[in-house]
């Protein structure tokens, strides 16, 4: 069951990742608006699934605000690694293909690759307890 929920979490934050980084592509679409873009779907979908996870996946209930904080602290570390696979996908999908649409299909491949090995890692090192 939590497999099948942490998909479900997964695909809801890859929603939430995709529409603001649509969103921010209507609001600016300058130079570095890919980077831009890939910043705040980022943060978006980060918060909203340390959220979900931490209560639905891990059933953490923080003991106070700075034991939240440091969980959260812990978990976006633990996404640097998974973001670089991410954002490499959807830059490397953007430059290969000449379609409006391939950013985002290297997005969804980079978010699957990620959320699987985040799993592992916050499992190991942030939600140990």
């Amino acid at each position: 069951m939590i497999a099948f929920k942490y998909t479900v979490f997964a695909l809801i934050s890859t929603v939430v990742n995709i529409m603001f980084q649509y969103l921010s592509f209507l609001i600016y679409d300058g130079i570095l608006s890919l980077y831009v873009a890939m910043f705040m779907g980022t943060v978006a979908g980060l918060v909203l699934k340390y959220i979900l996870d931490k209560k639905y996946i891990f059933f953490h209930t923080p003991k106070s605000k700075k034991d939240d904080g440091k969980k959260f602290f812990l978990y976006s570390l633990m996404g640097v690694f998974t973001t670089f696979i991410f954002w490499g996908f959807e830059i490397g999908f953007d430059y290969m293909y000449e379609s409006e649409n391939a950013k985002y299909v290297g997005a969804v491949v980079g978010l699957s690759i990620g959320y699987v090995v985040k799993y592992f890692l916050d499992k190991k090192f942030v939600f140990k307890d």
